[in-house]
């Protein structure tokens, strides 16, 4: 069948409908020519040769189609891996600016360029076609009634930040209508909004929303990447969290309408670093078809071979203007389409790697975005780590961006198993890590202050493991205790000793309350507040099961758990002092030893316990606080400032507020205490 065609437009990229027609655009600097495939509804497939190219992108204009259309892309060009090219046209691609997909990846299939079946592998290619083994790109027709929705544009100061897995947060919900529990309208339906508003939560950070694929690997052991941080389509949102595959955009917009509604944002975690092709012997499904050498960073001594900093096989080549262009395109769609407002990158600095692989802090991918008219504006948050040897980067990242900061939470958990060491250094944590971010600018708002997140053990976990497993069962894997600065209380996992389970959770109502009145931006991970377990499993990412879905159940420890959250976002939300937009003065903190006194020096260099108080002073704006902190094993007792006080917040086992005077005030072991000055003057 031949098509009436004209040349169309080589912008903008992807499948444009205008009411009349399709215009494509594939951006391929080094093909020779490009097929667009058609599919209907049978799965029949008719070729339009797409004879017209500018600017190196390839570009044709197709009458009478129109939104439902199924499509791809077949690339002419050398297949030749040692020079880094590896074109297919027996491979269908999927369009990298596609804003929907249909049908689904088939690992058994066809779908790598090369012959696995010969001992030359990569270097000869697969000639087979693989198209009824690919999902394809959906022509999608983009109306929504927006109505009156506005960015909340919460401050960065009055933020609680939520981590969550779309469907994991209301997959077991009993109140949520059961067909919408685990998806993108179940997370906006009015019991799922309220339990976050109760906990004080302005912004969920979802993981990740853009279409996937399963690594083979996985798939081979009948698991799924559940978290799904294998990106195959950077502008389609995942039809898993959809309540039917072909309305995910239009379900998307409406989660976030709700959302804004009800005055919380919308932070995506994004996977800007790697796609879902894996490394050389990793399928081709698009980026590696449509120009492998412009996509990906490969080794100039061996173009054969990936250059990986991200630990996934491959990496992005943010150094080339067209990967700018895709990932610059694919934020501002969202921002702009779709109205989130932000997003948190995953291994942020593999995305500031200069030519020669080093972090560059002023690289060309941070210098678009701070000039970007609409990116400028929106909330950024980096994952501040990569697996490049310089990898670690916190507190090198520029003005505008705030990090997920690896030091709060390692020196946290590290205090309240009892170490001394880190008494220099929570003095940095606990006032908003000044040492990392203060002398480029930034405020402690740029401090992403975490105790757990998905990647690692949750909160009931973290004190409930501390020895390394080896796991023969696929459930993942649990690293050791260094690794993982955990601890168990003397018995690894759980316990029906009643000791051993107060201590437990008087060490995890500490380390919330230390989060919580911290300057920085506190993060709550899904399903803490909670006292949710992952059975001792550190990286569930595989797990699509009740492992890894928010357990609903109202159990008393849950119960317990999640008052004492939502005491902690209200004594927050209350009083400002913990809100800081500026770093504290030395007249407004004061650091005091547990006998009273002022720290000096000897006690920060060559602290005796793991214990400190420190005084907060509210001025004339707020109340006064003190905050007693022992990560001892023992009961210890503080001498107090002048007073009188009144404890708003003791983590000890069965503990409760009181008024208290001038003198000693014993904390039992593990323990955290606020007290705020009542009466005249300020302690």
């Amino acid at each position: 069948m031949t098509l009436p065609i004209t040349p169309g437009s080589f912008h903008p990229l992807g499948a444009s409908w205008d009411g009349r027609g399709v215009n494509f655009a594939l951006f391929s600097e080094h093909a020779t020519a490009v097929d667009l495939c058609l599919f209907d509804s049978e799965g029949r497939e008719t070729r339009v040769a797409m004879p017209w190219r500018s600017l190196y992108v390839w570009h044709v204009y197709v009458p009478g189609l129109g939104p439902g259309q199924r499509y791809g892309f077949r690339v002419h060009g050398p297949y030749a891996p040692r020079e880094g090219h590896r074109f297919n046209p027996a491979k269908l691609l999927v369009d990298p600016y596609a804003r929907a997909l249909d049908g689904a990846f088939d690992p058994r299939g066809p779908v790598y360029g090369y012959r696995q079946d010969l001992t030359r592998g990569a270097y000869v290619a697969d000639e087979r076609d693989d198209a009824a083994s690919k999902p394809k790109g959906v022509v999608v027709d983009g109306a929504f009634d927006w109505g009156d929705d506005a960015p909340p544009r919460v401050p960065w100061r009055d933020m609680v930040l939520y981590e969550l897995h779309v469907k994991g947060f209301t997959r077991l919900h009993p109140d949520v209508p059961e067909a919408l529990r685990g998806t993108y309208l179940g997370l906006a339906s009015d019991v799922a909004i309220a339990h976050l508003q109760a906990l004080g939560v302005t912004t969920v950070d979802l993981m990740p929303l853009h279409e996937h694929l399963d690594e083979t690997t996985v798939s081979a052991r009948g698991l799924t990447n559940y978290w799904g941080y294998s990106t195959l389509a950077y502008f389609a949102p995942d039809r898993r969290f959809a309540t039917r595959g072909g309305d995910a955009v239009r379900e998307v917009k409406g989660m976030v309408k709700r959302l804004h509604a009800a005055g919380i944002e919308v932070v995506l975690d994004v996977v800007y670093n790697h796609s879902c092709e894996g490394d050389a012997t990793g399928p081709t499904v698009s980026l590696r078809g449509i120009d492998n050498h412009v996509y990906y960073r490969l080794d100039p001594r061996e173009p054969g071979r990936y250059v990986d900093y991200t630990g996934c096989g491959n990496t992005l080549d943010a150094t080339h203007p067209q990967v700018l262009k895709l990932l610059t395109d694919s934020l501002r769609y969202w921002v702009e389409e779709m109205h989130v407002d932000g997003f948190r990158f995953d291994l942020a600095p593999s995305l500031a790697r200069g030519e020669d692989g080093a972090v560059e802090h002023l690289s060309s991918f941070f210098a678009v975005v701070h000039q970007d008219p609409v990116l400028s504006r929106i909330k950024l948050i980096a994952e501040p780590w990569d697996v490049g040897h310089d990898g670690y980067q916190v507190g090198n990242f520029p003005i505008l961006w705030a990090e997920w900061n690896g030091r709060f939470r390692d020196t946290l958990r590290a205090f309240w198993r009892g170490e001394r060491k880190v008494i220099a250094d929570l003095g940095y944590r606990l006032t908003g890590s000044s040492d990392l971010f203060a002398d480029d600018g930034r405020h402690p708002h740029a401090s992403i202050n975490l105790v757990t997140a998905h990647d690692g053990f949750t909160l009931r976990d973290l004190v409930s493991y501390a020895t390394k497993h080896n796991l023969a069962n696929g459930e993942g894997n649990r690293d050791g205790l260094d690794d993982n600065v955990s601890q168990n209380c003397g018995v690894e996992g759980e316990t029906g000793d009643p000791a051993i389970g107060a201590r437990r959770r008087t060490i995890a109502r500490s380390l919330m309350a230390t989060l919580f009145v911290a300057h920085g931006v506190p993060m709550l991970e899904m399903g803490d507040e909670r006292w949710r377990t992952q059975r001792g499993n550190n990286n569930a990412y595989c797990h699509d099961s009740e492992l890894t879905w928010l357990d609903w159940s109202e159990t008393p420890e849950a119960r317990a758990m999640l008052a004492h959250v939502r005491a902690l976002s209200s004594l927050r939300d209350r009083h400002p002092i913990f809100r800081r937009h500026d770093f504290l003065t030395a007249r407004e903190v004061t650091w005091l030893r547990p006998e009273g006194g002022e720290m000096t020096p000897a006690d920060w260099e060559r602290p005796a316990r793991a214990a400190m108080a420190f005084r907060l002073d509210g001025g004339h704006e707020d109340d006064s606080f003190v905050v007693l902190m022992n990560g001892e094993a023992e009961t210890l007792s503080f001498a107090l400032p002048p007073g009188p006080f009144r404890v708003v917040l003791d983590t000890a086992e069965g503990a409760l507020p009181g008024a208290i005077a001038r003198g000693a005030h014993p904390v039992v072991a593990g323990a955290f205490v606020a007290l705020v000055s009542v009466g005249a003057g300020s302690p």
